[in-house]
């Protein structure tokens, strides 16, 4: 299902559960401002290369807009339109002062050199400086990007409005960036699932758990399951995915990661196929990659008693309908991955004045 129909899916149940005004629910889902930007850069061979970028600025209600910036091939207008609903209704869930937002460019920044990333980068803070400010809109990394690009959005912004340190979160920590935002969202995870678990009379020692992407938020959420007792029996990056039924080594595996670039090869467990991640036996399932991965056709065969959901948007409606039937729990991701903006809050707040 496309993502802006899956949210606005979501988002006009709950309006009803609620009891909205129509006018109201209608505003609601609107944005703000919808930006599309042309990124034309020369590349290390001297050839011209045009990517797409987008920035759609939802809501700033309850303050300034925030939103992170993800470089993926698959980045589309109705994409970073229903990220940047999600983040209004995260921020809000999450009680801090923000509205919502969200960015990014459509390419595959594993195939652009360093060199390139930052003139991308930097093309494109050019083209939108003066529509995010420091009480307007605040970008952060998200898919594809981290605190060197957003050391890039920085710089570049300073040109035009001066050192503005509080433009960009999940900068780097010499910069303004904030202890502890590179695990944040990993972290949020875990301690939402230690709620959910505890409300049900359990903890996450002894539990199985499988997640599905192993970048920023599932290495993250990985390792410290891993350190607090739970047993991760399969994960998935895009080279690969591993099973094994008596616990992954996590230290050895992200190890192995940070020396060969992704899972495939790690000899800790057997070789599996990344579609069936989703649907291995465990007690809690972690989706943290991509939006849209669990929906009506496999929604049936997934095992877990409970989802997390880590990702962005990663259960389509129509599962939640056929997981909900089956007694499956699933902690929303606008409350299970809100732990990367609320450090970034605290990041925004040091520096601000």
């Amino acid at each position: 299902m496309n993502a802006l129909v899956a949210t606005n899916r979501n988002f006009k149940l709950a309006a009803r559960l609620l009891g909205l005004d129509s006018k109201l629910e209608k505003s609601l889902l609107i944005p703000f401002r919808e930006i599309k930007v042309e990124c034309t850069i020369p590349k290390d061979d001297g050839t011209l290369a045009t990517f797409v970028g987008f920035r759609i600025q939802h809501d700033n209600a309850r303050g300034p807009m925030k939103g992170g910036i993800r470089y993926h091939p698959e980045v589309d207008p109705d994409e970073v339109n229903a990220l940047a609903q999600l983040m209004t209704w995260k921020t809000a869930v999450a009680n801090i002062p923000y509205g919502g937002a969200k960015g990014g460019i459509g390419c595959n920044p594993g195939e652009l050199s360093k060199s390139e990333l930052e003139r991308l980068t930097r093309v494109f803070t050019q083209k939108i400086h003066d529509l995010i400010g420091i009480h307007t809109d605040v970008p952060a990394p998200d898919m594809g990007t981290g605190p060197q690009t957003m050391a890039w959005i920085l710089d570049e912004y300073s040109k035009f409005h001066g050192h503005s340190p509080a433009v960009v979160t999940g900068k780097p920590i010499d910069l303004g960036g904030s202890l502890g935002r590179d695990a944040a969202t990993g972290r949020g995870v875990l301690f939402a699932t230690e709620a959910l678990l505890n409300e049900h009379g359990k903890s996450i020692s002894g539990q199985k758990f499988v997640i599905q992407g192993f970048g920023n938020v599932g290495s993250w959420a990985a390792q410290l399951i891993h350190e607090k007792g739970g047993k991760v029996v399969a994960l998935s990056d895009i080279t690969g995915a591993i099973k094994n039924s008596n616990g992954i080594d996590i230290p050895s595996l992200l190890k192995h990661v940070k020396e060969n670039k992704g899972i495939k090869g790690f000899h800790g467990g057997d070789s599996i196929d990344p579609k069936s991640v989703l649907v291995e036996d465990c007690d809690i399932l972690i989706p943290a990659a991509l939006g849209g991965v669990i929906n009506r056709e496999n929604a049936n065969e997934i095992k877990a008693k409970f989802i997390i959901e880590a990702a962005n948007h990663p259960t389509d409606p129509e599962a939640d309908e056929i997981l909900s039937k089956k007694g499956v729990i699933i902690l929303p991701d606008i409350y299970a991955n809100s732990g990367g903006v609320t450090v970034s809050y605290f990041e925004w707040v040091q520096v601000i004045n």
